[in-house]
């Protein structure tokens, strides 16, 4: 059950919903999210880096084979994920946009048939009679509204084109960003002489404190409770970093 409104969200709430700033957002139109771009990187930088550092352990190999390893996951795995992201936003877009030349063909070569689709489509939602005919001839009388109805309900698609570079460059970024992490102790202890007594323990923490932000960013933005997000993350995370030392661990001893 809710908890009742207050007076100030009561305000909050008829602001945002005066007639003039409905009108300005929605021709504005929605404004496309990147997150899922941004976990997508995030959390496989954290752990594919983590999981060198953790397979090279496991291995008994050395500190130089790590930041070697590590740096070479970061830009190519990096750039891999995001040209993958890219052309997989991009190959979405264009299925939007064939899907829409081919409704406009259908409407325009037989429209009894699209409009009988139409029908079908909010009869199974529950409109009949006066209202259903109603909403039929609406939908029916402005092609670009028609064809986006088709989109949607028929075909399942979204209306909105996210920026495909956008999603590759969110991907790219959180990837290197996030993906550093675990590298970091090696990277301290190569410049400044072994300052860092147990780089893997440090390396160990800072790919957990990576997967705890990561999830707790993830429930701030989804409106779920951050430490249960922040939790799921570093548990997932952290059966995956384990998966990589043990298998680090048996190919020693397979070699050895």
């Amino acid at each position: 059950m809710s908890s009742p409104i207050t007076p100030a969200e009561r305000e909050q709430l008829m602001a945002r919903h005066a007639p003039a700033r409905i009108a300005k957002r929605l021709a504005q139109g929605p404004s496309q999210n990147y997150l899922r771009d941004f976990i997508y990187g995030a959390i496989d930088g954290a752990i594919t880096t983590f999981a060198i550092v953790a397979g090279v352990a496991g291995a008994g190999l050395s500190a130089t084979v790590v930041i070697v390893l590590g740096l070479a996951n970061l830009l190519a795995d990096g750039f891999s994920m995001a040209v993958s992201n890219y052309l997989g936003v991009r190959a979405e877009n264009q299925l939007r946009d064939k899907t829409r030349r081919q409704e406009m063909r259908e409407i325009a070569l037989y429209p009894e048939g699209e409009r009988e689709e139409v029908r079908q489509i909010f009869l199974t939602k529950g409109f009949e009679g006066a209202a259903l005919e109603s909403i039929v001839d609406t939908i029916t009388g402005d092609e670009r509204l028609w064809v986006d109805t088709m989109l949607q309900d028929e075909h399942g698609l979204t209306l909105e084109s996210p920026s495909a570079y956008k999603a590759a460059a969110v991907t790219f970024v959180a990837f290197i960003s996030l993906g550093a992490l675990p590298l970091l102790p090696f990277l301290v202890n190569a410049m400044s002489a072994g300052v860092i007594a147990q780089p893997y323990l440090y390396s160990c923490l800072l790919t957990g404190v990576s997967f705890v932000l990561v999830g707790a960013a993830k429930g701030a933005q989804v409106g779920s409770s951050r430490w249960v997000a922040a939790l799921e993350t570093l548990l997932m995370g952290g059966a995956a970093a384990l998966l990589a030392y043990g298998v680090g661990y048996g190919l020693n001893g397979l070699i050895a």
